[in-house]
């Protein structure tokens, strides 16, 4: 298992995952589209996307960060938007280890650290991130408002 900073090249394999991830989260695939969103966020330069491949090259899952910034510590942070393990990958340590990948990313840019958002209902997620680290915010409301 190798855990690496992705590339243009991952595009096909890495689309097939983020489509998976989306339609987890109940929306309607669009591979050609997931194309298009990771192409334009590597081509600009607007996250960070890190991957975990095994020994046949084959991609397991993705985690994706993007730059925010915090004025009270005058740092950046990042926001862990995104994490996806395949399912026939699941329980074999590749969200741990890409969930390891981005904190020591987090340290070697001098951010403030990590955030993250998650359904309730989403278990899984909710039993991994206290596990490697993470604490529940429960000091602070969240507040949301769509276009």
């Amino acid at each position: 298992m190798l855990v690496r900073k992705a590339d243009t090249k991952d595009i096909e394999q890495l689309s097939k995952l983020f489509d998976e991830y989306r339609v987890f989260y109940r929306k309607d695939g669009d591979l050609n589209g997931a194309k298009v969103f990771l192409t334009d966020r590597m081509l600009n330069k607007e996250s960070e996307i890190f991957v975990v491949e095994n020994d046949e090259k084959n991609l397991m899952g993705f985690i994706q960060l993007y730059p925010i910034f915090s004025s009270t510590r005058m740092k950046r942070i990042w926001l862990l938007n995104d994490l996806y393990v395949n399912e026939k990958y699941r329980g074999k340590g590749v969200s741990i280890a890409l969930m390891e990948e981005a904190k020591t990313f987090a340290l070697k840019t001098n951010s403030a650290g990590l955030i993250l958002e998650t359904e309730k209902s989403n278990l899984i997620g909710n039993s991994l991130y206290p596990k490697v680290g993470f604490k529940l915010e429960i000091e602070h409301n969240f507040y949301f408002w769509n276009t």
